[in-house]
This record gives C-alpha cells, sequence and structure tokens, in this order.
C-alpha cells in the first residue's frame, strides 16, 4: 500500500468514524427523549445538548481515530511477517554484534510508533541497558507516558528484556504486541552473544586495568630502589667518606710521629689496620647497586666498558652511536647488563660474553647478551631472583624479556625498551 491510498483511506475510515459519532449521540437523545415518553425528534432543549457533545467530541474523536489508523495501517502495511523477516535478514552477518541491541531497538520502535524502546542485557547475572532507541515526537518519554516490557528467555533462562514506552492514551495492538513477542523470540541468540561480549569487553578492561596498576607498581618499585641508592650514596659521602679522612689524618700523623715518637706512631698505625679494614667493608656494602659516575656523565655504553674491563669473563661490548636515553631507561640498560654478567661469572661458568646494544626498529633502544657458558634447561632449573629483577625493570618500562638457554650451548638475553611510550622518571 502506498502513502497516498493509506492517506485516502485513512481519511475515509476517519469521516466514516465521525458520521458514526453523530449518528450515535442523535440516537442517544432521541433514546433520552422516549426516556421521558416523547416519541419523534428530539426537544429543542435535547437538540442543543446533543450538537454541544458532537462539538466537544469531534476534534478529539477524530484526531484519535485518524493516529490509530496510521498506526495500525503503518504496521499492517508491512505484515508482522514481513516485518521479522526484514529483522532476521538485516541481522544475518549484516551488523557486528557490538551493534544489534542498538537495530533490534530500532525495529521495534518503527514498527510499534513507540516513543522509546531500550534493550536489556544480561550481564554478570543483572539487567543493564545496551541501547535505546528515541522516536522524533517532541514529547520526551516520562511525563504522561506508558511502558510496556517483555522478558527475552531461552529455555527458561533470562537473556535480556525489550522494553516499549509509548503515550499514555496508546495501547498496543494485538499485531503491535506480536511483533514485539515475534522479535524477543528471534533475539535470544544474538542477547546472549552480545551479553557475553559486553561481559568479555568489561573482563578485558579490568585486565588492562590491572596491567597497567601492576606496570605501574613494578615502576614505583624500581623508582624507590633508585631512590634508596640515592640515599646510600649520601650516606656514603656523610658516613664512610669521613672515616676515610679520620684515616688519611691519622696517617699523617703517624708519619708526623716516627721520628719523635716511634713507639706511639707504631701503635697508631696498628690501630688503623682495623679502622682500614672497616671502612673497606662499609664502602662494599653502600657500593652495591649504586649509579657509578661513568653512567651520569657519560651513559649506560661507557659505564659497561668500564664494568667488562674489570670482569673476570672477557667481555665484548658493542654499541650503536645512540643518543642520550631517559635515566630510568639509561638505568635499566646498565643494570641488567650488569646482572647478566655476574650470572654468566657465578652460574654459567662463561669465558667471554658479548653485549650488542642497538636502536630497536620500533623505536627504542635493543640490547642482546650472549656467554658461552654451560646453558640450562628453563624447564627444570628454577630463575633466580637476578633474572626475575631484570624482568621487573624491562616491563614496568613497557618492554620485554626473552631468555634462551640450552644446556651446554650457553645462554642469551635479549632485551627491548621502547622510548615514545615510557616517561622518565629520573634519577636525580
Amino acid at each position: 500500500m502506498d502513502r497516498a491510498r493509506r492517506d485516502r483511506g485513512v481519511g475515509l475510515a476517519t469521516a466514516v468514524a465521525m458520521v458514526l459519532l453523530v449518528a450515535a449521540v442523535y440516537a442517544a437523545a432521541v433514546g433520552v427523549a422516549a426516556l421521558f415518553g416523547r416519541t419523534g425528534p428530539p426537544g429543542l432543549a435535547l437538540s442543543i445538548l446533543a450538537t454541544a457533545v458532537v462539538a466537544l467530541a469531534f476534534e478529539p474523536v477524530r484526531t484519535r481515530t485518524r493516529r490509530a489508523l496510521q498506526r495500525l495501517l503503518h504496521v499492517d502495511g508491512r505484515s508482522r511477517a514481513q516485518l521479522l523477516a526484514g529483522f532476521a535478514d538485516s541481522v544475518a552477518g549484516r551488523y557486528p554484534i557490538a551493534e544489534l541491541p542498538e537495530h533490534i531497538a530500532a525495529v521495534v520502535g518503527e514498527g510499534t510508533g513507540a516513543l522509546r524502546t531500550e534493550v536489556w542485557l544480561v550481564v554478570n547475572g543483572r539487567l543493564d541497558l545496551a541501547a535505546a532507541w528515541s522516536a522524533d515526537r517532541g514529547q520526551p518519554p516520562g511525563a504522561g507516558s506508558a511502558e510496556h516490557s517483555l522478558d527475552v528467555r531461552d529455555r527458561g533462562e533470562l537473556l535480556g528484556r525489550l522494553t516499549v514506552i509509548t503515550t499514555a492514551d496508546h495501547r498496543l495492538t494485538v499485531t503491535e504486541r506480536r511483533l514485539v513477542e515475534g522479535v524477543a523470540a528471534r533475539s535470544g541468540m544474538l542477547l546472549r552473544v552480545a551479553g557475553l561480549r559486553v561481559e568479555l569487553q568489561r573482563r578485558l578492561t579490568d585486565l588492562q586495568r590491572r596491567s597497567t596498576e601492576l606496570r605501574q607498581s613494578r615502576r614505583d618499585l624500581v623508582a624507590r630502589q633508585d631512590a634508596e641508592r640515592k640515599r646510600l650514596e649520601r650516606n656514603i659521602h656523610d658516613g664512610a667518606q669521613q672515616e676515610v679522612i679520620a684515616l688519611l689524618v691519622n696517617l699523617r700523623l703517624v708519619q708526623t710521629l716516627l721520628d719523635r715518637a716511634p713507639d706511639r706512631a707504631t701503635g697508631l698505625l696498628d690501630a688503623q689496620d682495623e679502622v682500614i679494614r672497616s671502612t673497606i667493608s662499609t664502602l662494599q656494602e653502600l657500593a652495591r647497586g649504586l649509579y657509578p659516575r661513568a653512567l651520569t656523565e657519560h651513559g649506560p655504553v661507557a659505564a659497561l666498558r668500564q664494568v667488562a674491563e674489570r670482569s673476570p669473563v672477557r667481555v665484548t661490548v658493542t654499541a650503536d652511536d645512540l643518543p642520550r636515553l631517559p635515566t630510568d631507561i639509561e638505568a635499566a640498560l646498565y643494570f641488567c647488563c650488569v646482572e647478566a654478567l655476574q650470572n654468566s661469572a657465578k652460574h654459567a661458568s662463561a669465558g667471554h660474553v658479548e653485549i650488542v646494544v642497538g636502536s630497536a626498529p620500533a623505536g627504542g633502544v635493543h640490547i642482546e647478551i650472549h656467554d658461552d657458558g654451560v646453558g640450562f634447561d628453563p624447564d627444570l632449573v628454577a630463575r633466580g631472583r637476578g633474572l626475575a629483577n631484570v624482568r621487573d625493570r624491562v616491563e614496568s618500562l613497557g618492554g620485554w624479556l626473552l631468555v634462551t638457554s640450552t644446556t651446554g650451548t650457553g645462554t642469551a638475553l635479549e632485551i627491548e625498551i621502547p622510548i615514545e611510550r615510557v616517561p622518565a622518571t629520573g634519577v636525580g
């Protein structure tokens, strides 16, 4: 049925309804007159009253009748079967899962002439609003509106709910109700899949949040470790350094007393032996993990070459011409390599370690550390705290660590740390 024919049909049916209204009012007036024993046409007073009733009721009845016919013809112009068939065709691979609730709400809203339709999904055992459709009618739902809800179930399990909000005087026709029921019957599996998607998305968001919190926690841990190193550095300056200065003063005093009081000089010199041992022990304890001057002034490659010169294992350091990096990345690069060198010397019985430092293809710094030691089987040997520290440092900066080792063929560490996405925390 085209629009012109439908409009003509609505106009004709409305006119017939108005004629019936006038006839009904006239018949009522005749009936009232008969109650008072009059026959024939009603008297003047009843005629005036009947005319007033028709005048007052004509426009409201005409408007409501026209709207009801328009709704009826709008839905019936496309049969319920056609609407449902179109709904089934439209969701068959056409809409992504995320858009299905919106499409269902639109189909129900357009098919019922509602002010607003809502699609609710069961997510984690509770109903959550997934989509809503609103008609442009200039009257927001709320005051003077009516709500009609229909649960969507599959084998007794509640999967969602369809809600239709109409004007207070709009009762769903049989055809409209059957349309909503038909959409609900065909939406069970769709709402199940959509609900599972929302649930998975929320879990993914939660995992991403937890991952961010874990990374931040690791970063905070590294920052605290760095702050502790700075504290120790101050302790060396304020504590152990003063012991060394006092030792130097005493040695000069011994030198002065050698000629004038040899016995006293000898006794004082013997006393410095224990002082020297105590000072060395204090310095060794405090120096663990402190930032070397070469790292601060010249960068990690220069600092690693100094470590290589003092290492009991032969170490080769090969590096690209890298610019200075954020201080937290330089610290991670240096301490990861030092940890790997210590492991190679203590546990791998390595004779040679090769360190290669270069730029990562995607941006950042890439490090490879190979030794010719005895290696180990990762499935049989528990990884120590040193390797865990390396992993924590790298992952706290958004990087990754890959360890490859086989018994008898040495061990290889591959590290990559991005630069663009990592804010430098600084080491002072």
